[in-house]
């Protein structure tokens, strides 16, 4: 006889619970910010290059508009981006930070050093964990 799936076996589960684990260590410094976690993921990618086209901000955080536009409207409520139409085609939105969304990025520099920290794990475990992940997102990608 087979024996059943057991739920600490599952790497699925694992995936999910070092998640949440991660998004509760970031929660009271994001909160300190005024960001959710998915706005913050929105913010590191324009702090790293902007502007950037919302669907090209979808495609680098695979997230569809339906599920971006919300989030933009709330960092534009908040005044740290600004949607701009292109001049050259009036369908394609680029998004902007503003002067306050630039600022914001001193004041969450400290953030990935914080989960570091808690995660107990030296800089070459935690390079190496993010390799294993990034590997094995892209292949679960490729097998969909």
């Amino acid at each position: 006889m087979t024996e059943a799936p057991r739920l600490d076996r599952q790497v699925c589960f694992a995936l999910y619970s070092a998640s949440r684990a991660a998004t509760a260590v970031y929660r009271p410094m994001l909160e300190d910010l005024g960001l959710t976690y998915p706005q913050y993921l929105v913010m590191l990618v324009l702090w790293e290059s902007e502007p950037k086209g919302v669907k090209e901000l979808g495609d680098e955080l695979g997230l569809d508009s339906g599920t971006l536009s919300p989030l933009l409207k709330r960092l534009e409520a908040l005044g740290f981006v600004e949607r701009r139409r292109s001049g050259e085609d009036e369908r394609r939105v680029a998004i902007h930070l503003t002067p306050a969304g630039r600022t914001l990025s001193s004041k969450a520099s400290g953030i990935p050093q914080h989960l570091a920290d808690a995660a107990g794990l030296s800089a070459e475990e935690l390079e190496q964990l993010r390799t294993t992940l990034g590997r094995l997102t892209e292949a679960l990608h490729r097998s969909n």
